[in-house]
């Protein structure tokens, strides 16, 4: 079904306030996609899309046949309406999607199974969307099974973190947690149903270095921010530490995806 709006309506109002305000995504349990890889990857992995909202005149031929194939309702903007729908510093989309988030709770989680263990990602109090959006494209990029996000900081749903994840979001599961008594307790549910897991946090101040680290099991690696150090509640709950040898702090996407590489290699080696 397709609908064309040549006016600002109240429903591109309520579309504007998921592209910036927080509240409003919660709310509402809706998000925005721009982009073709994420949208294509939306589309993929069966993600629930509620509205897709092109550019008027003519879409281009990709959103043409996202149009005609998805079956997601369709509402046509002019040019000067759907500006309001672009990100900061972005052209005009030719093609945004709106869609539901899911809430799925960490107490329900439960990757990986006893012979083929999980790996899991938490980043602590992330302070960047578009980190954020990197680090979910690592995990994804590396194989990981979920991603988990501790404390207060931004939210996945941001349009600039799905961005950032290239479509990633859609393909793993991301979920919230109060912070590190959670995740330990997550371990434990992994190790009562069989899998052998341990919380291993990476800490510029201590631990063994990455290489030297064995990773034959299910493993929770847990990153802070921009950080160089890990907050103390999370160093008490770590079966293990552990540091990448660098010459300075890396940003968390990249030590995510430096930790997740050798954990991959590892586990690689062991099958």
């Amino acid at each position: 079904m397709t609908r064309r709006a040549n006016t600002r309506t109240a429903a591109v109002q309520v579309w504007q306030a998921y592209l910036t305000t927080r509240a409003a995504r919660i709310r509402d349990s809706r998000f925005l996609v721009q982009g073709v890889r994420p949208i294509s990857r939306a589309l993929e992995c069966r993600w629930p899309l509620e509205t897709l909202v092109y550019r008027l005149p003519e879409p281009s031929p990709w959103a043409r046949q996202v149009l005609d194939y998805s079956g997601v309702p369709s509402v046509g903007l002019v040019p000067e309406v759907m500006a309001g729908l672009a990100e900061p510093g972005e052209a005009v989309p030719e093609l945004v999607a709106v869609a539901v988030t899911r809430r799925s709770e960490l107490e329900d989680f439960a990757p990986g199974t006893p012979a083929d263990p999980a790996t899991v990602v938490v980043i602590d109090r992330p302070a960047s969307a578009i980190r954020l959006g990197a680090l979910i494209r690592s995990a994804v990029a590396f194989g990981a099974g979920g991603v988990i996000v501790t404390g207060s900081g931004v939210d996945h749903y941001d349009p600039q973190s799905v961005r950032a994840s290239d479509g990633a979001l859609f393909a793993v599961p991301v979920l919230r947690a109060s912070g590190s008594a959670q995740v330990a307790a997550f371990r434990d549910r992994q190790r009562a149903r069989g899998v052998p897991t341990r919380i291993v946090g990476s800490d510029d101040r201590g631990g063994l270095a990455l290489d030297d680290a064995a990773f034959d099991g299910g493993t929770v690696l847990v990153l802070g921010d921009e950080n160089a150090s890990l907050a103390p509640g999370w160093r008490q709950v770590c079966d293990e530490l552990i540091r990448i040898p660098t010459d300075g702090t890396l940003g968390a996407p990249a030590a995510a995806a430096v930790a997740l590489y050798e954990i991959s290699r590892q586990r690689r080696a062991l099958r």
